[in-house]
């Protein structure tokens, strides 16, 4: 009896310690971000140097020269929702494994076409997709745990920076939005039934983003025919006659749009365009 109270105990315990629960020594981080019309999403384990040399000859982190699985545990993990350009070359939309072969003054961004293998174990460069070379940074203070990170974001173009140490090191994206935006505004401004609005988003497109200022042109006087007193839409027709270089025409609605913007309270646009007058 004895005996099987005490096998029962054993195994008792050992359940116990199977179900303790431990932080990882680098948790998984997943970071996701607007980007164009879609979504860059990034899947990567975080190491922290705890005293650790990183980027040299010889480190057990990420020795220089040799290909890094970018992180820890299994293979960093890129997914772009659209098509994305990185370099000279135009990746579709798909996940990547996120390599690098840190170097003293030049590091190599590698995306390949295998995102599920362990570490770099199972990298292979007959499936890289696109290999970068970029120059690293250093910072004046240390990134204790690694980082990867998205800045510099536009509409078009961002940044996927890495941070480790005293090293920072980017590479640029770029996806092209600019056809997919001219075929909804070509489906939402044709016809006899267009929702108000549309062509004021046609016109800012073509204003902002594509700098077809004749267009925009077009499309904001065919908003102010449904809008008349809306100053903001002068104030855009006044900034793309600038652009044409009609400098009268641009007054003109800029004066238009301060008496509006007058009568609706609205200082902000009284004082743009005055600007605008200045600047002609």
């Amino acid at each position: 009896m004895k005996k099987i109270l005490f096998v029962l105990g054993t195994i008792l315990s050992l359940a116990v310690n199977a179900q303790v629960k431990m932080p990882a020594a680098s948790p998984t981080q997943t970071l996701i971000q607007d980007f164009g019309l879609g979504k860059i999403e990034i899947v990567y384990s975080r190491p922290s140097l705890k005293g650790r040399a990183v980027f040299g000859k010889g480190s057990l982190l990420a020795p220089t020269g040799i290909v890094w699985r970018t992180g820890a545990n299994g293979a960093t993990k890129v997914t772009f929702s659209d098509a994305v350009t990185i370099g000279d070359k135009t990746l579709p939309a798909g996940s990547y494994g996120l390599f690098t072969i840190p170097g003293e003054n030049e590091w190599t961004i590698i995306l390949n076409s295998n995102s599920k293998g362990w570490g770099s174990f199972s990298y292979n460069e007959a499936e890289d997709v696109v290999r970068v070379k970029v120059k690293p940074e250093t910072t004046s203070n240390s990134t204790e745990t690694f980082t990867i990170g998205i800045g510099e974001i536009t509409p078009e173009t961002a940044a996927i920076y890495l941070k480790w140490g005293k090293t920072l090191v980017g590479f640029p994206i770029k996806t092209d939005i600019k056809p997919v935006i001219r075929k909804q505004i070509e489906a939402i401004t044709t016809g006899t039934a267009v929702k108000e609005g549309a062509y004021q988003d046609a016109a800012n497109f073509y204003y902002d983003m594509d700098k077809d200022y004749d267009k925009a042109l077009v499309f904001v006087d065919k908003a102010i025919q449904s809008a008349p007193n809306a100053y903001w839409l002068l104030l855009l027709k006044a900034k793309t006659q600038k652009a044409l270089g009609d400098k009268k025409g641009a007054k003109t609605s800029a004066e238009a749009c301060i008496k509006l913007a007058e009568a609706g309270k609205n200082a902000d646009y009284v004082r743009s365009a005055t600007e605008l007058i200045a600047s002609l």
